[in-house]
């Protein structure tokens, strides 16, 4: 039987094709509540010759009234983007950042939603290269343009609001990525209105790593989830803006279940519209409350 390929890379493999020129490295580095810190901290010390992708500018189109914080861009915008980071239909990309991809997997994710199989995620991030020793270049450097094309999208992996309470009513299951803080209507650092979709299950990203930010491994993923879905459910994975919803897709996939649906709008666009149901507390305080 053929295994498909790992969507992570190790520290080891980029340093062997970090100066090969088919190969283009991302730093995706980025903080919701200070947007500007990632570029900061990119031009402070990055894997040498990674290109910097800011998530607001080149990850997610503009967000109008009615849409998550996160929309993702028009592909012919989109193209324009990967052509300027120097990322052809031949490249092989490898993206990072530092919250053990939770970032990085939104750009992993969209390029594989343009059909761009060639893309890795480093994993542990950046703090994985820091941890052998080697070292990290200062600065921001012009990077050579090329072209992508963009001939279809995968849109079959995206669902929206209406698709998502669908679902719900058909039997699917809707994890949510955010914090269990988030998620229960504890505290809303981002978003104006606290909850979580009625129905939903909470599954923190961070249930997805090791204590060094790595991905778990596979075997201990598929056992984590299957107490949630099985290989025959329909899964969607969602969170605040449709970020950490591509992380939780990528453990979906290292757990042996294929592509989930992601729901891009997540929690920032349900609440556009009042007539959406709000559910607050706990999976097992819902259930109390029955």
């Amino acid at each position: 039987m053929h295994e498909e390929k790992s969507p992570l890379i190790n520290v080891e493999m980029l340093e062997q094709h970090r100066i090969d020129p088919a190969w283009v490295i991302i730093d995706c580095r980025f903080d919701l509540i200070e947007p500007t810190r990632g570029l900061a901290l990119y031009k402070q010390g990055h894997i040498p010759g990674a290109r910097y992708a800011s998530l607001d500018e080149d990850l997610a189109g503009c967000s109008g009234l009615m849409d998550g914080r996160h929309p993702l861009p028009d592909t012919n915008i989109f193209s324009q983007t990967l052509a300027k980071l120097g990322i052809s239909n031949t490249t092989h990309v490898v993206v990072y950042d530092d919250v053990g991809g939770a970032i990085a997997a939104r750009f992993w994710w969209m390029l594989r939603w343009v059909k761009h199989e060639c893309v890795y995620i480093l994993d542990g991030g950046i703090q994985a290269w820091e941890r052998k020793g080697l070292c990290l270049e200062k600065g921001q450097k012009a990077c050579k343009s090329t072209s992508f094309s963009i001939a279809s999208t995968r849109d079959e992996w995206v669902v929206g609001a209406e698709g998502v309470s669908r679902a719900l009513a058909e039997g699917a299951v809707l994890l949510d990525a955010r914090s269990e803080d988030r998620f229960s209507g504890k505290s809303e650092p981002i978003d104006p209105v606290s909850g979580h979709i009625p129905g939903a299950i909470n599954f923190p990203f961070t249930r997805s790593l090791d204590p060094l930010g790595r991905l778990r491994k596979s075997e201990a993923l598929r056992e984590e989830l299957l107490v949630y879905v099985d290989r025959e459910m329909n899964l969607i994975s969602m969170c605040g803006s449709g970020v950490t919803a591509c992380h939780l897709a990528l453990a979906v996939k290292l757990a042996g279940f294929g592509d989930a649906l992601v729901y891009i709008g997540s929690w920032s666009e349900w609440i556009t519209d009042k007539n959406r149901g709000i559910a607050v507390g706990s999976e097992a305080e819902s259930r109390r409350s029955k």
